[in-house]
């Protein structure tokens, strides 16, 4: 009896020590998911500037660990390895994009910073000028002093100057008072300025998923430029239509061709005429990021319009 118990004791001993040699010693998917979520940590851009995503992430790489721990099944480990990277991915995204926003408003500060300076040099100029023909005209009458006639004719310039004066100050404020108007409603369209001139764009986020019908923020930022259109009857627009990779590239070209009329359509309804506004459908040529991560194939999914200079004209691609 006792040896029979013996031998049982034997084979459970057996079985224990072959299924913990079983065991795997590490798990490639969850050992990448570490080390990237290591470097993004490491990433002082990534840290400040992507917080909620990162620590997302390592909610994430969080799960994975607790199920690599409990033995889970090797699918399971491997897919929440797989959901950690990812987030990962998304937080050192974002901390990229948020980057580049930041260098482009401190780019848009300096340019306004600029334009303040070379508004005041001209103000500062017209001031002197203005001192300069006053006492001109304050010469001109105490030579005029000597002869009632010399001085009725130096009146007369005087005022005719004086009008003049008057007039091209006016004519400069009016001026200037419509590019301050064309600036906000250009900053309002959120327009860049490129070496093809100004560009508005409209994010994919504004149309339905694979779908070419604007949602009702596209429509609030059209509605915005067909204002724009018909204060100033001379700018002409091409609209162009971009996609991310993903799906073939009939589809692709399609779709941006689709959407980009839409657009126009959407102007042409507005009360926009249709000769000044052109369409061009581009699928997934020109990308503007990556097309590796859903944060990168998004900014590629967008519509461009580019706006002419005032003589209409639009540099080509």
């Amino acid at each position: 009896m006792k040896t029979h118990q013996m031998f049982r004791l034997t084979l459970i001993a057996i079985a224990v020590l072959a299924g913990c040699q079983s065991l795997p010693s590490n798990n490639a998917q969850l050992d990448e998911a570490r080390r990237e979520y290591d470097m993004a940590q490491s990433n002082p851009q990534t840290v400040s500037l992507a917080a909620g995503e990162l620590k997302q992430a390592g909610d994430a790489l969080t799960k994975a660990n607790d199920a690599w721990t409990r033995h889970d099944n090797t699918a399971t480990v491997d897919h929440l390895a797989y959901l950690a990277k990812q987030r990962t991915a998304i937080a050192q995204e974002t901390a990229k994009q948020k980057a580049a926003d930041l260098v482009a408003a401190h780019a848009n500060a300096a340019r306004d910073k600029i334009r303040l300076t070379a508004r005041t040099n001209e103000a500062d100029a017209a001031q002197r000028s203005a001192v300069t023909a006053q006492r001109q005209a304050e010469e001109s009458q105490r030579q005029s002093a000597a002869s009632q006639q010399q001085s009725e004719a130096s009146q007369r310039q005087s005022e005719a100057s004086l009008r003049q004066s008057e007039a091209s100050q006016q004519q400069a404020k009016d001026a200037e008072m419509r590019a301050s108007q064309m600036e906000a409603q250009l900053k309002e369209l959120n327009a860049k300025q490129t070496d093809r001139g100004l560009v508005i764009t409209i994010g994919d986020v504004l149309f339905d998923t694979n779908k070419a019908q604007l949602k009702s923020g596209g429509v609030r930022s059209v509605e915005k430029l067909a204002g724009f259109f018909k204060q100033y009857p001379q700018r002409t627009a091409l609209v162009e239509g971009f996609t991310d990779s993903v799906g073939s590239e009939t589809s692709n070209q399609a779709l941006s061709d689709r959407r980009a009329d839409a657009v126009r359509t959407a102007l042409v309804d507005m009360g926009v005429n249709r000769d000044r506004i052109s369409t061009h459908g581009y699928g997934e040529a020109h990308p503007v990021a990556g097309n590796d991560s859903p944060g990168s194939r998004q900014l590629n999914r967008r519509v461009e319009i580019i706006l002419s200079d005032d003589s209409g004209k639009i540099a080509p691609r």
